[in-house]
């Protein structure tokens, strides 16, 4: 028997339907703090817009009866050539946030990333899965909250931190601002009405524990752990003077695999992997940040080139919005939803393009038009 969140989503085809039920479901404000990215967006629309130029080479004649999508990151087995992104405050999009996307990610074979923002804490999470974990983390002011930090990590069973660098200032959010979903919040009087004709998502969220900032509780002063309060905090925390120094040194500290994610040009690249860098993310914070940056993939072959020369491209791609669509539409089983037709999308296209393992892909199977390659 299908639950109403199964029967739901199991109308959705694709992660594009999957976005347009949570935008019906979510309040608008909700939605564009997910959906949204910095000031014109430019960055966002050039992260897909940047794929147009390459296309697909099949091979025929080949046995693609099975095909093999297991690939092994940082040292661990993945389903799928896909990594759970870390993305903050998930409970803003259904009442049951984190807790409802590790499971999903877990079943499905897949690394799940917290992130140091998330509206459950980093114990919580670790025990509700027994997935492969990794703990997104910041530099922070205060030094201390980042030895805890790896402390409770390394008590939970993660298995790598990823380090996000590309946050020295936040980008300018310009569907955020209009909302009013800044700190301290200033829901506008629209805002408000929006949320009120939205009463599944609004009844869910009064009558289930307040939301926060878990993984900070308790350091903004005692009984000060609302989530304006612990928001305001961890941005103060967010430290703007970060150098190279400060990786080396949490890469001392974490004795561990270790993930640097916000690189986009060759240079840095190089320089994380002196630094000791295990892995290498490269990402513009989903057009979050700066919105003239480029996308990952017009980057990708010189970042290659320079710093992973046995390699041929990335050997994963993070998901983010993709899994928090799902999660709007239809709470675990959303997710379970969007990663079930990742894993569809992803079978069907080896099939068709005659590969029949993601380890054999190489650039015999691409071709650039229009310019770039």
């Amino acid at each position: 028997m299908f639950n109403n969140d199964q029967r739901r989503v199991s109308r959705c085809h694709s992660i594009a339907d999957l976005r347009r039920v949570a935008k019906r479901r979510l309040p608008r404000v909700m939605f564009d703090y997910m959906d949204g990215a910095a000031e014109d967006e430019v960055a966002l629309h050039r992260n897909s817009a940047a794929f147009d130029v390459w296309r697909l080479v099949p091979r025929v004649l080949v046995d693609v009866a099975e095909v093999e999508m297991a690939t092994e990151i940082m040292g661990q087995k993945s389903e799928l050539p896909l990594v759970i992104a870390p993305t903050g405050m998930s409970r803003l999009f259904h009442y049951r946030g984190e807790m409802a996307v590790a499971p999903a990610a877990a079943r499905a074979g897949l690394i799940y990333s917290l992130s140091s923002m998330s509206s459950f804490d980093i114990e919580a999470v670790g025990a509700a899965t027994s997935g492969p974990k990794w703990f997104q983390i910041y530099v922070w002011k205060d030094r201390s909250v980042i030895r805890e930090f790896i402390h409770r990590c390394r008590e939970a069973g993660y298995h790598a931190l990823c380090l996000t660098v590309d946050v020295p200032a936040f980008g300018k959010r310009e569907r955020d601002l209009r909302n009013g979903m800044v700190i301290p919040p200033k829901l506008t009087l629209g805002s408000l009405l929006d949320m009120a004709l939205h009463p599944n998502w609004w009844w869910k969220t009064i009558t289930t524990k307040p939301m926060t900032l878990a993984n900070v509780v308790g350091k903004a002063g005692q009984g000060l752990n609302d989530v304006t309060t612990l928001g305001q905090y961890a941005n103060d925390q967010l430290d703007p003077s970060v150098t190279w120094d400060d990786m080396a040194w949490m890469i001392e500290e974490w004795g561990g695999p270790f993930a640097i994610k916000g690189v986009a040009c060759a240079e840095d690249a190089v320089r994380a992997v002196e630094t000791g860098a295990t892995g290498i993310i490269i990402s513009n914070h989903g057009g979050r940040q700066l919105d003239q940056a480029p996308a990952p993939v017009e980057v990708l072959p010189e970042i290659v080139d320079a710093a992973v020369q046995d390699d041929l491209g990335a050997k994963a791609c993070m998901i983010g919005r993709g899994y928090l669509y799902g999660l709007g539409a239809g709470g675990e089983a959303g997710v379970d939803r969007a990663l079930a037709l990742l894993r569809d999308e992803i079978a069907r296209t080896l099939r068709l393009v005659g590969c029949t393992s993601v380890r054999q892909l190489n650039q015999d199977y691409l071709r650039a038009f229009g310019g770039q390659g």
